[in-house]
């Protein structure tokens, strides 16, 4: 088993979050990982982004070759479309909907909509929506991992775990919030 996955998004979105989790879940699945981030400006927004490698096999480095990346997880429909070079042919590219335009010259969504389309397994999800309509609107970044659970190759049981291990020092309704959260993402993806 091996999947590389670049998690991608803007500062404050809880990228590091969605990988914290999957990092919790591979450990208990005994796989091997390795992470590296890239924080850019995430305190003003900026480009927040870390590549994912996990393996049951010793994983050599923790950078994602260009065109080797078996999923793309992003918060931000642009931050898809920027990482698509590290993208292999069968991979999947699990997007928020919503964009965050935080750039004057941010590109027309309908053109982003458009490239998206032409990804031939893509996923757009709207996570804002979702988590709003749900009462779960800090755990948007969670529905987007529910949403990409299958192509991640880790069971759901070991996500959800996973979750109440990360989140279970704040509190059982922050831990039932996000489960909640990773079952809406996981419906939407069908």
């Amino acid at each position: 088993m091996k999947t590389d996955i670049i998690l991608c998004g803007v500062g404050g979105q809880g990228i590091l979050s969605i990988a914290t989790i999957i990092g919790e879940a591979a450990m208990k699945e005994n796989l091997y990982i390795k992470q590296a981030e890239v924080h850019g400006m995430s305190q003003r927004g900026g480009d927040v982004q870390s590549n994912l490698r996990l393996s049951s096999d010793p994983i050599a480095s923790d950078l994602i070759p260009r065109g080797q990346a078996d999923v793309i997880i992003s918060m931000e429909p642009m931050e898809a479309l920027r990482y698509l070079p590290f993208l292999n042919r069968e991979g999947w590219v699990i997007t928020s909907a919503t964009p965050f335009v935080n750039i004057p010259n941010y590109p027309d969504i309908e053109t982003i909509k458009a490239d998206l389309a032409g990804i031939a397994h893509v996923i757009v999800v709207d996570i804002e929506q979702l988590a709003k309509d749900n009462g779960v609107p800090r755990s948007a970044n969670v529905i987007l991992l529910g949403a990409a659970q299958k192509a991640l190759g880790i069971d759901y049981e070991k996500i959800e775990d996973a979750i109440r291990r990360v989140f279970g020092r704040k509190g059982e309704k922050i831990v039932e919030a996000n489960i909640k959260a990773l079952a809406i993402g996981k419906e939407a993806q069908q």
